[in-house]
């Protein structure tokens, strides 16, 4: 994955609270077998019964920041609403509250989950919904979140693990190459024995 500092850009404001996995990416598109091309099924039910769905409004075309009510990725565990906010061209995701399982998902993409206060929530909310053109900055070093222009700012839960991982761009696959000449070496000297993947 790409490494993540600061992500900077527009945000689209999703008002519900409790977004579960399927209403993110409903399960009919879980028949894909590659871990791209979701964007197209995020939120699709509401896109499709709902046409002033916030997804279906011209001004919040090219938002990079989701602004979420409470309790956003509840539900099953699917990787796939992660992998499907991302692929709409998400790079983090702002809530009061998240799923762990969803938060973890992210975390593993480079998807940035952003937990704030709710009363910020809730002001970013008003202010992205008020003036859709309103940036707001994510510094992942920093661990705040910041809209200059509505005089909003705050700071977010980051561990020291998970801050690492985004900074430095690595996924499970990366976090496991970091070893590779360790599991050379083993390789090299292993007991012929032993069972092989080779």
């Amino acid at each position: 994955m790409e490494a993540v500092r600061i992500i900077t850009g527009t945000a689209l404001p999703l008002d519900r609270s409790d977004v579960d996995t399927d209403q993110i990416i409903p399960a009919e598109w879980l028949k894909r077998v590659e871990r791209t091309g979701f964007g197209p099924g995020l939120f699709s039910t509401w896109k499709e019964k709902e046409r002033d769905f916030v997804l279906n409004r011209a001004e919040h075309a090219g938002a990079s920041i989701l602004v979420a009510g409470p309790n956003f990725g509840t539900g099953s565990s699917r990787e796939h609403a992660v992998w499907a906010l991302e692929d709409y061209g998400f790079r983090a995701v702002i809530s009061p509250r998240f799923a762990d399982i969803f938060r973890n998902n992210c975390t593993k993409v480079g998807l940035v989950p952003v937990t704030v206060e709710a009363e910020l929530g809730a002001a970013l909310m008003k202010a992205v919904q008020d003036d859709p053109t309103l940036e707001i900055t994510i510094d992942v070093e920093r661990r705040t979140v910041e809209a200059p222009k509505a005089g909003l700012s705050g700071t977010f839960p980051l561990d020291d693990f998970t801050q690492m991982r985004l900074l430095e761009g690595l996924d499970d696959v990366g976090l496991t190459l970091r070893n590779e000449p360790m599991i050379t070496t083993y390789e090299a000297t292993r007991p012929a024995w032993l069972p092989s993947t080779a």
